[in-house]
């Protein structure tokens, strides 16, 4: 050690090279550091900012299954009143009834079908009228809906195509300027937007829920910069791999939690981004431990195109099972 202080002491050059080479890795450190902290230590703001327990309402789309369900149950039971937004009437009927269980009726809940993919659906007139009688403080635009497999864009199918951008991108964008306006006159909300893995690192095969996925990081990021003076946080919430229908996906592992797991760790995590904090993602949020240390390390390491490419092949082998099975169903008819 002494040996190579005194060379760089000799060397101009050297020592320069030295000192950069001590200041980038001090600042790998310190980033790395602020991560973890996030990650598994520092807690997220605390709800009753948003009014729980104090009467507000937290409306979800996407409520009856998977996320949009679990979001809708942890939400009640940290005190929110829920509006649950979704198309299948039964299955939202099953959300408020383990609502009013959960909580021995001490929240309200209220419950609108709305098809998101088609504007013109009874469901917006519903949705508007209530949101006058009540008083959101969250919302969490969960509603989303990706390619049934993996497929190249020029293969895909126009009506998939039409339906992905409007309930991904239309109806978060539609909504959220639905309740916006009142959250900036009391001064208070938080707007909790569905992103993806793949909205940050392109997903070939999947290529339009990718984009509407990106859409999703970059309208958040915006919009967080235009309301946080009115005292309202917004984030994009992006998830790796979750257990859901839409992943489908059954068994839980240490890079692919529960619904349950995942949505207990957003709502301890809000107005945190771990993982995303310093790869260019100011609103967005990586509150899943493992998810956060991935989007980090690649995002700080440049892997993105490695990952781009890992994710083709991986979409590749994925959709060579799926036509397998096509062709064996085939035969049996």
């Amino acid at each position: 050690m002494d040996t190579v202080i005194s060379f760089v002491k000799g060397n101009p050059i050297s020592a320069f090279f030295y000192a950069l080479g001590s200041f980038t890795f001090l600042k790998f450190a310190i980033k790395t550091l602020v991560v973890f902290g996030e990650t598994f230590v520092l807690p997220g703001t605390n709800l009753r900012k948003f009014g729980a327990g104090k009467g507000s309402w937290a409306v979800i789309t996407g409520a009856s299954d998977g996320i949009g369900r679990e979001y809708s149950i942890q939400l009640a039971k940290k005190g929110f009143n829920v509006l649950a937004v979704a198309r299948n009437g039964t299955a939202l009927k099953s959300v408020t009834d383990e609502i009013a269980s959960g909580t021995k009726g001490k929240v309200q809940s209220k419950t609108v079908v709305l098809d998101v993919s088609k504007s013109d659906h009874h469901g917006w007139e519903q949705l508007k009228e209530v949101f006058h009688e009540i008083q959101v403080s969250v919302l969490v635009n969960n509603v989303g809906k990706s390619h049934a497999h993996p497929v190249y864009f020029a293969e895909s199918e126009p009506s998939e195509i039409s339906d992905i951008i409007a309930i991904n991108v239309d109806a978060t964008v539609r909504i959220t300027r639905m309740v916006l306006p009142g959250m900036i006159k009391r001064k208070n909300g938080l707007i909790l937007n569905m992103g993806s893995f793949s909205g940050i690192v392109p997903s070939p095969m999947l290529a339009t829920y990718s984009g509407t996925k990106a859409f999703i990081d970059t309208f958040s990021t915006a919009l967080a910069e235009e309301v946080k003076k009115h005292g309202i946080t917004v984030q994009c919430i992006n998830p790796y791999f979750v257990v859901s229908k839409m992943s489908k996906i059954r068994k839980p592992s240490i890079m692919i939690p529960t619904a349950a797991a995942f949505v207990r760790a957003s709502l301890n995590k809000v107005g945190l981004s771990g993982g995303a904090r310093f790869v260019g993602r100011p609103a967005g949020s990586a509150p899943y431990w493992s998810h956060s240390l991935l989007e980090y390390f690649v995002g700080v390491l440049g892997w993105k195109q490695a990952t781009v490419v890992y994710t083709h092949e991986l979409h590749k082998s994925i959709r060579k099972r799926v036509d397998r099975k096509l062709a064996r169903e085939a035969k049996t008819q």
